[in-house]
């Protein structure tokens, strides 16, 4: 298994780059950050200054969306970081949460979606594509190489995943969502002749290694709240009589609006209605061992990556425990002789 750490750019930018730094040398793969410009810093510029600080992670959005950046834009931007840092990007994507709602705009259709992912994909692999009836293509780019990771939560989505994405992010940790959001998605590559097995599956929530677990679950409770925009979607969608696991749709009943002025921030005073056992299925709190046990767990369905959320007040020693005993207890053990 991977992982991944996944940071707001809040200011100063210095702290997001020293952060990241400090995941790569405990042992994580993967940077991700927040995109959302008008409540953060813009993500990509801090990138660049990731890429210089570090030698090998992988760094890209969790998650960009088609509305609000033209999509032969965010192309060219990885294309940009692939050329100067050598292929180290990612690109999460999906239809949109603050980053459009924030401007009183909307998520977009699944159609769009799917369009952005194809245009994106081939001009940031240094291939032409059409754009609006015009044949197109980076003369500066050769070489370069972009994976797109899409996050989905509602059956269509997931649908979608499965038929084009080179990975599937889900934001929660709840291994019998995990099962039913994973299966969705294997179905439907499958339908699609595509392999099942080619899809990294990246399980992103909050990580928190402590022993106050009433404190751990306030710290996290935002996430629930988060999580609960995307449902709150679904069940307007769907009904709450879907198919969809009642784990993840009927915790949302309390829920009473959302305020994106504390999106994605500890201590938020909308996130209330989250019970404390959808706070402990969603994240990953606990002592080290804990967290290796429910890691397993994921793994064990066919988890990729787990990428950690750090907004909390324990960052550096999360990461600190990661690096010396999360990450080494899900390696597999290796002796010098025999």
């Amino acid at each position: 298994m991977d992982f991944g750490v996944v940071l707001q750019t809040n200011p100063p930018a210095s702290r997001t780059v020293e952060l990241a730094r400090q995941a790569e040398t405990y042992g994580f793969s993967h940077v991700w950050t927040f995109d959302s410009h008008l409540l953060w810093q813009e993500p990509f510029v801090i990138y660049s200054a990731i890429l210089a600080a570090t030698r090998k992670v992988m760094v890209g959005p969790m998650v960009t969306n088609p509305a609000t950046r033209d999509w032969t834009v965010i192309a060219s931007l990885f294309a940009t970081l692939n050329e100067m840092y050598g292929n180290r990007t990612v690109c999460g994507i999906g239809r949109g949460d603050s980053a459009v709602r924030t401007l009183h705009g909307r998520p977009s259709n699944l159609a769009t979606l799917r369009d952005s992912i194809h245009v994106i994909r081939e001009l940031a692999n240094s291939r032409a594509v059409d754009v609006n009836g015009a044949k197109v293509q980076f003369p500066w780019s050769s070489g370069s190489a972009l994976d797109i990771w899409v996050a989905a939560y509602g059956p269509l989505a997931l649908k979608l995943t499965g038929e084009v994405g080179d990975g599937f992010i889900l934001q929660l940790a709840d291994p019998d969502i995990a099962a039913w959001t994973i299966k969705v998605v294997r179905d439907a590559a499958e339908q699609a002749g595509r392999d099942p097995d080619a899809i990294q599956f990246c399980i992103a929530a909050p990580m928190y290694v402590g022993d106050d677990r009433e404190h751990m679950r306030e710290q996290c409770r935002w996430f629930g709240g988060m999580v609960g925009n995307h449902v709150a979607d679904i069940v307007a969608r769907y009904g709450a009589d879907s198919t969809i696991p009642k784990a993840l749709t009927d915790y949302i009943a309390g829920r009473d609006g959302y305020d994106y002025n504390e999106h994605g921030r500890a201590g938020n005073t909308h996130a209330a209605f989250v019970p404390d056992d959808i706070v402990e299925r969603f994240c990953i709190l606990g002592s080290a061992s804990e967290h290796v046990e429910k890691l397993e767990a994921l793994r064990a369905l066919g988890v990729t990556q787990f990428a950690g959320y750090l907004q909390h007040d324990n960052k550096e020693e999360t990461l600190r425990q990661y690096g010396e005993r999360v990450i080494p207890g899900m390696a597999t053990s290796v002796v010098a002789t025999g």
